[in-house]
């Protein structure tokens, strides 16, 4: 059996980018990532310790957001996925990285990021 556990629209600032200002402005990126996992066991439980916690996983996130930059946001995807992935129970997780400020030419909502990585 596998459930998910989502987080959606998780905030936080970065400094990620190929260009000067991004790097030494940031911006707001906005993260979802979806997890597989089997919570038979805590809903049968009860108990925060045999699902993920993702108030933790969370801040997590937000600290990769927030740490050392990169150029492109495929690699912030991919650190975001390793993250997630360090729980045994998770099987599998999708990751969204939405740079709604990109500098690009012509008006556009959003960018975006989706990769999908499995457990090893």
């Amino acid at each position: 059996m596998t459930d998910r556990i989502e987080l959606v629209g998780l905030r936080a600032r970065g400094f990620h980018g190929v260009l000067e200002h991004e790097r030494r402005d940031g911006q707001d990126f906005v993260v979802d990532v979806s997890l597989d996992v089997d919570t038979s066991a805590a809903a049968t439980s009860d108990d925060l310790a045999e699902t993920v916690d993702y108030g933790l996983l969370a801040r997590s996130i937000a600290a990769v957001v927030s740490g050392d930059p990169v150029d492109l946001i495929e690699t912030l995807a991919q650190r975001i996925a390793d993250v997630c992935l360090v729980d045994r129970r998770v099987l599998a997780v999708d990751v969204a990285v939405h740079k709604p400020s990109a500098p690009v030419t012509v008006p556009v909502e959003d960018v975006v990021v989706r990769i999908r990585r499995t457990a090893s």
